[in-house]
């Protein structure tokens, strides 16, 4: 039976598409998002949000301001990912530009609002894109630091046959305590070495520091992840 490790802990209906299909799962959080207090802008006309996790601490910390009063304002959201414009549309925002990817994103605001003004919502460990190109395009940028991603390491004598990551922090939490072997992976991609199966791109950079036998999912979903998980180590 084949075995998979997840280092997100997944819902109900996400395990039975694994175990549904025979495979054995062990599903944990290999990284916590802790939020930060920080001082909410006085007039906010475009923000861009990059997570999530962005947005949730973005909305727990405007409870306690006049936040409705900044919604009626029309305030215009950026935002990277299809599960971030939805969080974000739930909470009553009104989102202008989406995409994939944080550098894809900087590139539609460097070319249709390059006379705005944006706040950048983001982690301690936020990625480079967005600012780097909004600040070569001469854009005004603000970043907000609203969470932190602290690593929660566990160390695995199993052996996997998929491994599922949804973050370069869950990489990195994973191979803290399981970098045994993970040069060997490295060098020669054997059919008995897991498959590091990743959520896009930018997880999948920094998965390759440990392994070539990577796939990254088809779109920027824990579904997807899964789903791809499914296809190929069926075969």
């Amino acid at each position: 039976m084949l075995s998979i490790l997840s280092t997100k802990k997944l819902k109900p209906n996400q395990r039975d598409l694994l175990l549904g299909q025979g495979f054995t799962l062990v599903d944990y959080n290999a990284i916590k998002i802790e939020f930060i207090n920080f001082d909410m802008p006085d007039k906010i006309e475009n923000a861009i949000f990059t997570s999530q996790n962005g947005v949730n601490a973005f909305i727990k910390q405007a409870q306690s301001t006049p936040f409705s009063v900044r919604k009626e304002l029309g305030m215009r959201v950026f935002c990277v990912g299809q599960k971030t414009k939805a969080l974000l549309e739930q909470n009553g925002l009104k989102v202008i530009e989406t995409a994939n990817y944080g550098a894809d994103l900087a590139q539609i605001i460097a070319k249709n609002y390059k006379n705005d003004s944006f706040f950048l919502f983001c982690g301690e460990q936020r990625r480079d894109e967005i600012p780097n190109m909004l600040n070569a395009s001469k854009i005004n940028i603000s970043e907000v630091k609203t969470y932190k991603t602290v690593l929660k390491p566990r160390k695995f004598e199993q052996k996997w046959d998929g491994i599922l990551f949804f973050s370069p922090s869950g990489v990195e939490s994973y191979f803290v305590e399981n970098e045994d072997g993970a040069q060997a992976i490295l060098e020669q991609v054997q059919n008995n070495q897991p498959l590091l199966i990743c959520i896009g791109e930018t997880t999948a950079a920094a998965a390759r520091k440990y392994s070539k036998n990577i796939l990254i999912a088809n779109t920027i979903s824990v579904e997807s992840v899964i789903a791809k998980a499914v296809k190929n180590l069926k075969i």
